[in-house]
């Protein structure tokens, strides 16, 4: 699909009877006249079209530890070529990529790449994997996919960071082609959802369903814990209960801290007890592999034999210290087999981040 910096024509649309054309990509379904962009920014109407401006542009390209996106199931150790977008399709008052996702402005897209020089620089720079975040991947969709298409040809494997706010046809397209996914689940209440974020928690636990039932994506779970907001233990109970009864304990959960950010600057940070009682709830309620985020916690970062309890994975930050899994990810203990994707010795990429240019916008 088409050329480097092209506005590019897309098909998750249809004309209503009032003459608008209705973007069926999300649930938001931006109805939009002639010149037109939806809340995403991204995505506007174009002689009588969807179509998607910023197809070639990129906010940034970065080499992450895969353990940031977070994944701590996937590929643990290895590196990940990462870059964003523009604009974004919910409106969290409390985003921490709020320069990115929030940007109204085409000059944040200041790198620009083919989707087969991503994956060429990937696999040039050693990556594993590339990953689709800062900004949510689905309102760049098919920008995404061929990038995708790209990657799979070099053997090099696609992540999605994403909310999960994306309708059904154009959800099932997507993960054809991912490999992994990190979905944020920003609450467990619809009220949550639609004060703070302006979007449905019922269409995100659809696209949670959809890809633990339908796909062979790698799942992975992470919910920022916002004191006063969607901390309390009953939600938490909620929401880890529903985990295992319709995901499975094997889905990994993150629970991470909120630092004052964005329209949500009257809050505080998240304490790191309010993270380690959400962990104790989750495994309490069967959660195998739950984890704390944004805080300095070993404990809570290392991964544990759900059968015989060893320290399976030690990680002090995104920083692999202990190893006690083998070539095929099964406990040296006692050979129970810990869930995610493992393909022999873990890699040794670290802490570091490594800014990459891939090119220049004119």
């Amino acid at each position: 699909m088409g050329a480097l910096h092209d506005t590019v024509a897309t098909k998750y649309w249809h004309v209503l009877d009032d003459g608008r054309v209705q973007c069926d990509l999300c649930p938001r379904y931006c109805r939009l006249r002639e010149g037109q962009r939806g809340l995403c920014f991204v995505r506007m109407r174009q002689n009588d079209q969807i179509v998607l401006t910023t197809y070639g542009r990129s906010s940034g390209f970065c080499v992450d530890p895969i353990e940031k996106k977070p994944l701590n199931h996937f590929l643990p150790g290895t590196s990940v070529l990462s870059f964003g977008t523009a604009g974004c399709n919910l409106a969290c008052k409390f985003c921490q990529n709020w320069d990115i996702s929030k940007s109204r402005e085409i000059d944040t897209l200041a790198d620009s790449a083919s989707p087969g020089r991503i994956a060429d620089v990937a696999r040039e720079l050693g990556c594993h994997s590339v990953a689709f975040t800062y900004n949510d991947p689905v309102i760049f969709h098919e920008y995404a996919v061929d990038i995708a298409r790209a990657c799979r040809e070099q053997s090099i494997k696609s992540v999605a960071v994403t909310a999960g706010y994306v309708c059904s046809e154009p959800r099932r397209e997507f993960y054809r082609y991912m490999d992994a996914a990190d979905v944020d689940l920003k609450a467990f209440t619809e009220t949550f959802y639609k004060k703070i974020c302006g979007g449905s928690l019922a269409r995100v636990l659809e696209t949670l369903e959809h890809i633990k039932h339908e796909t062979d994506v790698w799942l992975e779970l992470t919910t920022l814990l916002i004191p006063g907001e969607n901390d309390s233990s009953a939600e938490i109970e909620s929401m880890t209960q529903w985990v295992v009864s319709r995901l499975g304990a094997d889905v990994p959960m993150h629970f991470t801290a909120f630092h004052p950010d964005w329209k949500m600057r009257d809050k505080p940070p998240t304490p790191p007890a309010t993270l380690t009682r959400a962990r104790e709830i989750a495994m309490k309620n069967g959660v195998r592999y739950a984890y704390t985020g944004n805080v300095h916690d070993e404990a809570g970062g290392s991964t544990y034999c759900h059968h015989c309890g060893v320290k399976l994975i030690g990680r002090d930050w995104y920083e692999l210290h202990e190893w006690h899994l083998d070539d095929n990810g099964h406990c040296r203990s006692c050979g129970t087999r810990c869930a995610g994707v493992f393909h022999g010795p873990p890699g040794a990429w670290g802490r570091r981040r490594m800014p990459v240019r891939l090119g220049v916008t004119a």
